[in-house]
């Protein structure tokens, strides 16, 4: 029984301390600090679902616009696993010029 509990444990700690990140790179920037990071929420693992941000809008502009990234974070990750994938969270950025 400690055994399985082991196994369990490092199997739920393998799976929480993975993130995705995705990133469209528009411009090249040295900039580190998002100009916009917002939680969206999703559900059932946000199949079929979509949320947008208008980067342009967030910029003040398309030219001004350097970067977006989506990131499921470790915390992101690890309320999706507490939820048994009901609730699946995921950050998105804009960074400008």
């Amino acid at each position: 029984m400690k055994k399985l509990m082991t196994m369990a444990l490092m199997g739920s700690v393998l799976l929480a301390s993975g993130c995705a990140t995705q990133t469209a790179l528009i411009q090249p920037t040295q900039q580190v600090t998002p100009t916009y990071a917002k939680s969206q929420s999703f559900f059932i693992s946000g199949i079929g679902q979509t949320q947008s941000v208008n980067a342009a809008e967030v910029c003040g502009g398309a030219a001004n616009v350097a970067k977006v990234q989506t990131i499921q974070s470790p915390t992101d990750v690890a309320l999706g696993v507490v939820t048994f994938g009901i609730y699946t969270p995921r950050t998105a950025k804009v960074f400008c010029k």
